[in-house]
């Protein structure tokens, strides 16, 4: 994947890993062992964080990027304008295919995904680079 040029500013984007860092550390991963954290900024320029939570039926679990958009929408966000995902396994990562769709739900295509380690800033996607020729609110029918 190709990275994209940043769309936020550098001091949000500081702000943004580090709240998904501070996220990455309160995860509960007891059985992937593979702590993520993920912050979202909203249309109101504040910062939702969320850590993933394991649970022993292991597809009861919820992922970091859920549990951030799950807080803004809880504190009135309806649109995310950037998105930091931070985890520990030695590569960067993204969301997964289940999450990128939960971003399509509240982000534009331009949309900045960060990609970080607890100590490294990597690459910089669009949504539309993690999920082209996606689905989203705007192929449904309107109701009258």
């Amino acid at each position: 994947m190709r990275s994209s040029q940043l769309s936020a500013p550098d001091p949000v984007q500081q702000a943004l890993l580090e709240a998904a860092r501070h996220a990455c550390t309160q995860a509960y991963a007891p059985y992937s062992k593979f702590p993520v954290g993920a912050a979202v900024l909203d249309e109101h320029g504040h910062i939702h964080a969320g850590c993933n939570v394991e649970n022993a039926a292991y597809p009861q679990g919820a992922c970091a990027e859920a549990a951030a958009l799950a807080a803004m929408v809880l504190a009135g966000g309806r649109q995310a304008r950037a998105v930091a995902v931070v985890g520990t396994g030695g590569h960067w990562i993204t969301p997964c295919g289940g999450c990128r769709q939960r971003l399509r739900e509240f982000c534009g295509p331009d949309t900045p995904i960060f990609t970080a380690s607890p100590t490294e800033t990597g690459p910089t996607h669009t949504l539309a680079e993690l999920l082209p020729h996606s689905f989203g609110p705007d192929h449904l029918p309107t109701t009258p």
